[in-house]
């Protein structure tokens, strides 16, 4: 739709601008959230950058792992392939990223992070995390549609697409913008969930009440995207199927906490 623009010669990709933007909000955010658990804005930074880093490796192996196949091929014939060649293969079976895989890679990262930090417990972290996440999901779906990456079914309803270089097969076709759909929605999760946090609704099982609200919205949107890179199974695509599983987690992990015993006091 508007991959890229100008500035002082320089080109400037709008999906960038947009992680950047998410990135910002998310620490004015959480900053105001972690104060809760008696922790200060440097604190905060160095949790962010520590799921950060998380979200960007879970991200990028998933979106191997939906190209698993072609990586194999790629390592079974390394050796009639030249560098540059298996090079250029890699970057396109890891290069992309799905947003589930930077979902659960931020989940480990907290795990990490808290093994190291024993002044703030995970449950704590994953609550915000579980307020955050949609919000930077807000930014994130706009850059999609900007950038033209992922896209919606073809429809009498839309966008028409001109001159998109990422994907040149979507080009002149009127498609419905999905991506929009799915920022509105992460919006409403997210003031949804924040609502609960500054209400001590669901303490401790934020993640939980996320992994079943997102993953119901995902599914069902999931059929109205007309990109099939992401790899489809028995007609459910990948992400269908992680909403499912999530979505399962979610209900388990709800009723593990709800029969779980309370301590007795005095």
């Amino acid at each position: 739709m508007f991959p890229s623009f100008h500035i002082f010669g320089w080109e400037v990709g709008t999906y960038g601008i947009m992680v950047v933007l998410g990135a910002v909000a998310c620490t004015f955010v959480g900053n105001n959230l972690i104060k809760r658990f008696g922790r200060d804005i440097y604190d905060f930074l160095l949790i962010l950058l520590s799921i950060g880093a998380g979200i960007f490796i879970g991200a990028h192996i998933v979106y191997g792992i939906t190209h698993l196949d072609l990586i194999i091929k790629a390592f079974q014939n390394i050796g009639e392939l030249w560098f540059d060649k298996f090079r250029d293969v890699m970057i396109y079976a890891i290069g992309g990223m799905v947003f589930y895989g930077g979902f659960l890679g931020g989940i480990a990262a907290i795990g990490v992070y808290c093994k190291f930090d024993k002044k703030i417990k995970a449950r704590n972290l994953l609550d915000i995390y579980a307020v955050l996440t949609p919000l930077f999901h807000v930014f994130g779906r706009i850059g999609c549609f900007l950038g033209g990456c992922c896209y919606g079914i073809e429809s009498p309803f839309g966008f028409t697409v001109h001159g998109n270089t990422i994907n040149p097969d979507i080009n002149d076709v009127n498609r419905l913008p999905v991506q929009l759909f799915e920022s509105a929605l992460n919006l409403l999760i997210f003031l949804f969930i924040l609502y609960l946090f500054k209400k001590s609704i669901m303490t401790d099982k934020l993640i939980f009440v996320y992994m079943l609200v997102y993953p119901v919205a995902r599914f069902t949107l999931e059929f109205f995207r007309g990109d099939e890179i992401r790899g489809f199974l028995f007609g459910l695509s990948t992400s269908q199927w992680i909403s499912i599983l999530l979505f399962v987690t979610a209900i388990i992990g709800l009723t593990i906490c709800r029969f779980r015993k309370k301590p007795v006091t005095e």
